[in-house]
């Protein structure tokens, strides 16, 4: 199977690359390009890829990708930045991030027919944000910067903010092998672990004698993010918040390092996501979306895309003075992604109660999500281009 994955991925990421130009100008995605390789590649049409959800590879590239993406995302947005711009992601994160989820979870208890608790679950899992979905807006220079800020920082931050959530969910149904007084202790020991290793790695490369040479600098990131994974996985501490501290502290205590590993750790959690994104889309058939999902299942993830996120902006944007197209924009771009993915894996390997049927709803929604707004992104952005000056005679 792994030689098989090996290959699939690297003859999409070839095509990927090689079409990426033109996508950029089109509807055209490469998240689309793998989550449709997947799913024709996968058990249910060509069998190329034979993954099944409990395979060690869908967990151990599921944990690496997002603990790359969470320490990235950490680093995108210094304190600094969000000091001086912080009103408009404050209220999406604050305010629109919960009544997303409050919002997600009502739709699945009143329409999908789940028990309260799987319905905060699944609102949790569905709550973040992902704008690689919707690159063409994040950016496009003709989009408005505080719009562009908006969504990157909300999305930057709202993974970390909403797995301490699912994490208590799970334990507290059961879908987890410690309690919470065990969780605690992990997301203790992962913030501490995200906050001093950084610290200690940018102090001691920054005496005389330990200073990194220009060309590898960008390995200094890379080696602190390598050691917070490792000494996590030594002592237990859990590595997503761990990963996601660390990239602020990163940011915040030597930006040097988070520009110098900017545009590398973007094209390594880049590569991570898409193979992800490859194996999501083994796992989903023909069989899982048509036969295995109820009608009001259907229901629930079309809602839960077009009414639960721009509900809750709306609320959000009140008394602000943000321009009725900005305020569309961000209300319809808040794509299902990445973390979503890997959340809603670690519901369905949890064994939690109803852990499959939540699953089910969670891949059906991202699948909605990658294509509706994958499909979008160019067209809406096309919106904010100014108009030729007229030709003159």
């Amino acid at each position: 199977m792994i030689p098989m994955l090996t290959l699939a991925f690297a003859v999409l990421l070839i095509l990927g690359v090689l079409i990426s130009e033109r996508a950029s100008r089109t509807v055209l995605s490469t998240a689309v390009l793998f989550l449709l390789g997947g799913f024709a590649l996968g058990q249910g049409m060509l069998g190329v890829i034979p993954i099944q959800p409990s395979d060690p590879v869908v967990g151990v590239l599921a944990q690496l990708a997002l603990f790359s993406v969470l320490f990235t995302d950490g680093m995108k947005v210094p304190l600094s930045g969000l000091r001086r711009a912080w009103r408009l992601p404050g209220r999406a994160l604050l305010l629109g991030l919960p009544l997303t989820l409050l919002i997600t979870a009502l739709l699945a208890h009143f329409i999908a027919g789940l028990p309260w608790l799987q319905s905060f679950l699944l609102g949790a899992v569905l709550s973040p944000t992902d704008p690689v979905f919707a690159a063409a807006i994040v950016g496009r220079k003709e989009v408005p910067g505080r719009l562009r800020h908006l969504l990157n920082v909300e999305s930057g931050l709202n993974d970390g903010l909403a797995l301490p959530i699912v994490l208590v969910l799970l334990a507290l149904g059961d879908g987890m092998e410690v309690g919470i007084g065990g969780l605690a202790e992990e997301i203790g020991l992962g913030l501490l672990i995200g906050v001093l290793v950084p610290l200690i790695v940018i102090w001691l490369e920054r005496l005389p004698f330990l200073m990194a040479t220009k060309g590898l600098q960008p390995l200094v990131a890379v080696s602190i993010g390598l050691l917070v994974l490792a000494i996590c996985l030594v002592t237990g501490a859990n590595l997503f918040l761990a990963a996601f501290s660390a990239g602020i502290t990163v940011a915040n205590a030597g930006p040097g390092f988070r520009e110098e590993f900017e545009q590398f750790g973007e094209l390594v959690s880049e590569l991570l996501k898409l193979a992800a994104i490859l194996v999501f889309g083994a796992l989903i058939t023909p069989t899982f979306l048509f036969s295995e999902i109820s009608w009001t299942g259907w229901v629930f993830a079309v809602l839960a895309i077009v009414a639960a996120r721009p509900l809750a902006l709306l609320v959000s944007f009140l008394g602000t003075r943000l321009p009725a197209k900005e305020q569309l924009a961000a209300m319809w771009f808040g794509p299902k992604g990445f973390a979503s993915v890997v959340y809603g894996l670690l519901v369905l390997q949890s064994g939690a109660a109803r852990s499959d049927e939540l699953f089910h709803l969670v891949g059906l929604v991202i699948v909605l999500s990658i294509l509706a707004h994958s499909s979008t992104d160019v067209i809406v952005a096309r919106q904010f281009e100014s108009p030729p000056p007229p030709a003159t005679q």
